[in-house]
C-alpha cells in the first residue's frame, strides 16, 4: 500500500517534501512509509534525506486539561460571582487536585482573593491554559512565554520525531519494484538469462555468531595459571568450599580467640556444623604448640578448645588447602615442591564497591630446605615481572602464621602511585614443625586476589559490575583478550 503510493506519486510528481504530511494526506501510518522508504532507497529506486526534529506532545496530565479544563478555571468558576465562600467549603466542593493547583495558580494569576474566605477579584477570565493546550494538539505554534509556562507546569513535553524528506526519484526508479533472485538455487542456475539477481555486498558484515564467551575473571586466572606452569608450580586442588576450623585456623598457629574467626567476619555452618574426622596424633600436637609452646615458641597460652576446632565454615583463604597439602607432604620422604592454587574464599564483610562477601584468591608457596627472605623476594620479583609490574616495594607486616611477614607494592604507571597488591611471609616454624617437616625446611608464601588486578586491567571501579547477579552480559560478550604476561 505505501509502497504503491510512493512510487505511484513519484512516478508523476518531482519529490515528496514531506514523508511526515504525505503520510497525513493519505491517511497511511508514517512508520511505515518510513520503513518503505528505507527499503527503496537500499534498492536506489529512491533519493532521500532524513529528516529530524522536535516536537510537542500534551503529557497524560497536559490531555487531561485540554479535555476538562484547567484546575484553576474550575477554582474561579466554584466561586461565586457575588460575595464569597469559605476556603473549607470550596474544598468540598472541588476534587483534592484541583483545590491544591487550582487555588495556587489562581491567585498567582490575581484572579480570587485568598484568605478563610475566598472570593473573585474579576468576574470573567479565559483558560488560556486549555487553549493553548488545543493548540499545540493542533499542530499550531504558540508563543515562547506560554511554552516555557506549559513546560514548567509539565503539561507538554518534547518528543524526537525523524521522517524522510526531499524523497525523489532515483537511478534504478521504476513504478513498480522488480522482484530479485536472492539465493543461487539449481532452477535459477538454468534460467539465469531471463532473471535479475540481487546485487550482492561482499564487504558486508556476517551475522554474529551466538556463542559462549569467557568472563574477565576466567581470563585473567589462565595468564595468571599460565605464569605460575611457566615457573614450575603444580595446582593445588582446591574443590573443598567448606574446611573445618582446624585446618582453616588452627594448623595455621592462629589463635582460637582471634578476631578473623568470629561469626561477623567467618561464614559457619549449621548442617553439618562440625567435622567427622580429624589426625589426632597431628591435632594433639597443634593443640600442644597453641597452649605450650614448642620450636622455640611459648605458644598462646591458653586452654585450646577440641570443640571450636571441629566447627565446620566456608573457608576464608585458600591457605587451609595450602596446610593439608604441606602435611601431606610431610607424611613420606621430604621432596621441595612449588604449588599454587587460584579459587573461591569466603568473608562475612560487608558488600560495597571494593567488597563482596565471596570472592577469588591466589597463592603461591614454595617449600625447600634453607629457604630465606631474600629468596621470598627474588620469586616476588620474578613472578610479578611477568605480570608486567617490575617495581615492587616491601613492607613489614603481622600474620599470624608467617614470620617475618611483608606487604607488597607496585608502582602503577597509571594512577601515578605505590598501590599494595598483595602479602607474602615464611610460615612459622609453629605451623611447620607439628607437621613433622624436618626442621630445616622454610616455606615461602604470597598470595593476592584475582578481582583486583581484573577491575584494574578492564577499567571497572565497582567490583559487583564484575562478579555477582548484576554484572552485564554485554560487558562479557565485548571485553578484550587479558593481555598480563603477554610481550
Amino acid at each position: 500500500m505505501a509502497e504503491a503510493a510512493i512510487l505511484g506519486f513519484l512516478q508523476n510528481n518531482e519529490s515528496i517534501p514531506d514523508s511526515g504530511k504525505f503520510a497525513a494526506e493519505l491517511n497511511l501510518d508514517h512508520e511505515e512509509v518510513k520503513n518503505v522508504i528505507k527499503s527503496l532507497q537500499g534498492f536506489r529506486y529512491i533519493e532521500a534525506k532524513e529528516l529530524k526534529r522536535e516536537t510537542l506532545v500534551l503529557t497524560d496530565e497536559g490531555k487531561k486539561y485540554a479535555a476538562e479544563g484547567s484546575p484553576e478555571f474550575h477554582f474561579f468558576s466554584a466561586v461565586p460571582e457575588e460575595g464569597s465562600i469559605s476556603k473549607d467549603d470550596l474544598e468540598k466542593k472541588l476534587d483534592a487536585s484541583v483545590f491544591k493547583i487550582g487555588s495556587t495558580q489562581a491567585a498567582k494569576k490575581k484572579w480570587v482573593a485568598m484568605g478563610k474566605q475566598v472570593s473573585r477579584k474579576v468576574q470573567h477570565v479565559e483558560d488560556k491554559v486549555k487553549e493553548s493546550l488545543l493548540l499545540i494538539q493542533q499542530g499550531l505554534e504558540l508563543d515562547q512565554e506560554s511554552l516555557n509556562s506549559l513546560k514548567a507546569r509539565k503539561l507538554i513535553a518534547s518528543q524526537g520525531w525523524t521522517g524522510y524528506s526531499d524523497v525523489k526519484k532515483g537511478p534504478s526508479y521504476a513504478p513498480k519494484r522488480k522482484i530479485f533472485a536472492t539465493d543461487l538455487t539449481r532452477e535459477n542456475l538454468q534460467n539465469w538469462k531471463e532473471m535479475e539477481f540481487k546485487e550482492y555486498n561482499f564487504n558486508a558484515k556476517g551475522q554474529p555468531l551466538d556463542a559462549g564467551h569467557l568472563h574477565p575473571l576466567l581470563k585473567v586466572r589462565k595468564q595468571f595459571k599460565d605464569i605460575f606452569c611457566q615457573m614450575g608450580f603444580e595446582e593445588m586442588p582446591t574443590n573443598n568450599f567448606v574446611e573445618s576450623s582446624f585446618w582453616n585456623f588452627d594448623a595455621l598457629f592462629q589463635p582460637q580467640q582471634h578476631p578473623a574467626r568470629d561469626s561477623h567476619d567467618t561464614f559457619f555452618l549449621k548442617a553439618p556444623s562440625t567435622t567427622r574426622e580429624l589426625p589426632e596424633d597431628y591435632v594433639e600436637r597443634v593443640k600442644q604448640v597453641h597452649e605450650s609452646g614448642g620450636y622455640g615458641s611459648r605458644g598462646y597460652n591458653y586452654d585450646w578448645k577440641r570443640e571450636e576446632a571441629n566447627k565446620n565454615l566456608l573457608r576464608t583463604h585458600t591457605t587451609a588447602v595450602s596446610s593439608r597439602m604441606l602435611y601431606a607432604l610431610a607424611k613420606g620422604p621430604f621432596t621441595p615442591k612449588k604449588y599454587f592454587s587460584i579459587d573461591r574464599v569466603f568473608r562475612n564483610e560487608a558488600v560495597d564497591r571494593t567488597h563482596l562477601a565471596e570472592f577469588h584468591q591466589i597463592e603461591g608457596l614454595i617449600c625447600d630446605r634453607g629457604l630465606t627472605l631474600g629468596d621470598l623476594i627474588g620469586v616476588l620479583q620474578a613472578f610479578f615481572s611477568r605480570l608486567g609490574m617490575p617495581k615492587l616495594r616491601f613492607k613489614p607486616a603481622y600474620n599470624p602464621y608467617t614470620e617475618p611477614s611483608m606487604e607488597i607494592f607496585s608502582y602503577h604507571e597509571g594512577l601515578g602511585k605505590w598501590v599494595e597488591i598483595g602479602n607474602s611471609g615464611m610460615f612459622r616454624p609453629e605451623m611447620l614443625q607439628p607437621m613433622g617437616l624436618p626442621d630445616d625446611v622454610r616455606v615461602i608464601a604470597w598470595g593476592l586476589s584475582l578481582e583486583r588486578p581484573t577491575m584494574i586491567l578492564y577499567g571497572i571501579d565497582n567490583i559487583r559490575d564484575l562478579f555477582g547477579h548484576k554484572v552485564d552480559l554485554d560487558l562479557i560478550k565485548r571485553n578484550p583478550i587479558c593481555r598480563v604476561g603477554i610481550e
